[in-house]
């Protein structure tokens, strides 16, 4: 069953690991991840990872009334934003579950999981 795993970092914290310089201990954070996407892609459970780019160069796409209209940047002020996701393909949630906390031990932000719906998604 695939999942999709969601990262949220609070605004200040993206700043700063997406600053000119990244602190060491960012550099060691992702890191860490590196190595547990590796180990995941080698066991065919990740089918996918991306980093998002910041939230100010996204645009938003929203009802207006009667219209659809595009704006600059997110919907709302975020304290936390959507950093980047992962896609996993695993026996079930307990696995999903498990690798997450993995990325939260990397990364030490928290993790969505939510399953992704297909052929074989059951509510």
């Amino acid at each position: 069953m695939k999942y999709l795993l969601l990262a949220y970092t609070p605004a200040a914290a993206w700043d700063a690991a997406t600053a000119d310089v990244p602190s060491e201990e960012a550099l060691a954070a992702f890191a860490t991840y590196q190595k547990l996407e590796r180990e995941l892609f080698a066991s065919g459970e990740l089918v996918t990872s991306e980093g998002l780019g910041h939230p100010a160069v996204g645009t938003t796409v929203h009802r207006d009334g009667d219209k659809v209209v595009a704006t600059d940047g997110p919907f709302a002020e975020l304290k936390e934003v959507l950093a980047s996701f992962a896609v996993i393909d695993v026996a079930g949630k307990e696995r999903a579950v498990e690798i997450a906390a993995r990325i939260v031990e990397a990364l030490g932000e928290p993790i969505e999981v939510r399953p992704i719906m297909g052929e074989d998604f059951a509510a």
